[in-house]
């Protein structure tokens, strides 16, 4: 299912998408217009990144949206690489491989901060509004260039102490046999996600750095999320303000050293708008488990919040008593770590479907 973008028709998507955000700019909406119509419970949009289709480094309840959709719409959309086209070709991509619109976003963008990420979006889901619960269904994820970065820093990563410097190392991507060149010997099997999927956070907050990840889901970094699970986030403003990006073509749990395999990617995720459900964290399914979520600057509250949540979800969603849905957890359920350095650490508890009859 999975398909690879060449560079040139890759190149001819991020052209067309901002000569269309040109024509935006004077009124019109055309770089993110539907584009067909999809099954009977929506239709399909397409929203590439731009210089005016982008948030870099927030999630913010006052952003402006730069699409609207309704609930059951499916959006195609890209997403760019977290770094610079300068800090790329330091580290030996070649100027022609740099997208088009990673340069124009650095060359024009100045409302930015106070996070790294380039996030497509806003996306307005018209009827979402506080209270309910955005289910974001991730249907198709492509990988969108040829290769993908890691890098870590002097203050950033799990243990700084040990690297006092930074580094950065380009790593080919195979699209065909869906693989990873990390060295000579040493071939890595893909699974791209998107690293940050999140809504607005509640208006007194204000804007809030991509970084962390928190109630309005954001920078989670959830190895899972690949394409055929869904995501439920929490609403905490009207129409949502859904953002996208920090592609990933593949990562271990904890991505200690602060990155992943970052590259860019292209995907379709269908937007649905859930007014039965009511989720104080973000909780997802994949097709074999329910993943339940703690997020926390501390590790141990994070993880009890995880496990608090696994356990309010057996005994809300499978009529167990709370002693059952906590024992269950213990015995089959499987606590992991998420991520140990983007601020808010995360942990997610997976809780197999087949122990279910």
């Amino acid at each position: 299912m999975r398909r690879y973008l060449t560079a040139r028709l890759r190149d001819d998507l991020v052209i067309a998408a901002m000569a269309c955000s040109a024509v935006s700019c004077a009124g019109s909406s055309a770089s993110v217009r539907p584009t067909r119509s999809a099954a009977p419970s929506g239709r399909v949009h397409q929203l590439f990144p731009s210089p005016t289709t982008v948030a870099w480094g927030f999630y913010d309840a006052a952003a402006t949206p730069v699409l609207h959709v309704s609930s059951g719409d499916v959006v195609e959309v890209g997403t760019l690489i977290t770094s610079s086209p300068t800090r790329l070709e330091g580290a030996g991509v070649q100027p022609t491989d740099v997208e088009p619109a990673l340069r124009a976003i650095y060359d024009s963008v100045k409302n930015k901060g106070p996070g790294g990420h380039i996030l497509t979006g806003p996306i307005f889901v018209d009827g979402a509004d506080s209270g309910d619960v955005l289910e974001v269904h991730i249907e198709q994820i492509d990988l969108a260039i040829p290769y993908a970065y890691n890098a870590f820093g002097p203050r950033s990563g799990f243990i700084p102490e040990d690297f006092g410097y930074a580094k950065m190392k380009i790593i080919p991507l195979d699209a065909k046999r869906m693989v990873a060149t990390f060295a000579p010997g040493v071939t890595i099997p893909l699974h791209p996600f998107f690293g940050s999927m999140g809504v607005a956070p509640p208006p007194a907050r204000g804007r809030v750095n991509s970084a962390p990840p928190d109630i309005h889901a954001g920078n989670l970094d959830n190895k899972h999320l690949v394409a055929g699970t869904t995501l439920y986030i929490p609403v905490q403003v009207k129409g949502a303000l859904f953002e996208i990006g920090d592609g990933h073509a593949g990562q271990g749990n904890g991505e200690v050293d602060i990155t992943a395999l970052e590259t860019s990617l292209r995907g379709r995720v269908r937007l649905t708008v859930r007014k039965d459900m009511h989720l104080t964290w973000p909780r997802a399914e994949t097709p074999t488990h329910w993943i339940a979520m703690g997020m926390d600057k501390d590790l141990v509250v994070a993880t009890k919040m995880a496990v608090r949540e696994a356990v309010d979800f057996l005994s809300k969603e499978h009529a167990m008593s709370r002693d059952d849905a906590y024992m269950l957890t213990s015995v089959a359920c499987d606590v992991e770590v998420t991520q140990l350095v983007d601020g808010n650490v995360g942990v997610h508890v997976m809780i197999p479907k087949s122990i279910f009859k």
